[in-house]
C-alpha cells in the first residue's frame, strides 16, 4: 500500500511538471513556422548527442521506438531529477527521442 502511494504521488509530481519540458502549444506551432523547425532540428541534434551521454552512463539506452511520446516525457521528467539534467538537455533528448520514431 505504501509502495503504491508513492507511485501515485510521483506521478502526479511528474504530471505537474512535464509542462515545463515541451509545452503543447510549442509542439503545433512547430510544423507551420521554419524558425520554429530550425529549433527543433537544433533540439533534435543536441539531444542525438546527449542521448548516449546521459542514458549510458546508467543503463542501455533505449530506442526512440520504445515508448509513446507521452511516456517519454514521463520517463524523461524522472530521469531528468537523477541524471541532473538542465531543462534544454531535458528537452532536446526528448525531442530526439520523440522524432526517432
Amino acid at each position: 500500500m505504501k509502495s503504491r502511494r508513492m507511485i501515485i504521488a510521483l506521478m502526479v509530481t511528474l504530471a505537474i511538471h512535464a509542462v515545463t519540458i515541451v509545452p503543447c502549444s510549442a509542439q503545433q506551432a512547430s510544423h507551420s513556422d521554419p524558425q520554429d523547425q530550425a529549433e527543433q532540428r537544433a533540439l533534435f541534434l543536441r539531444g542525438a548527442q546527449l542521448w548516449p551521454v546521459y542514458c549510458n552512463t546508467c543503463h542501455n539506452a533505449r530506442p526512440g521506438s520504445e515508448f509513446s511520446p507521452t511516456e517519454w516525457r514521463m520517463i524523461i521528467m524522472h530521469m531528468r531529477t537523477q541524471a541532473n539534467l538542465t531543462p534544454l538537455d531535458a528537452r532536446a533528448v526528448l525531442e530526439y527521442l520523440r522524432s526517432s520514431r
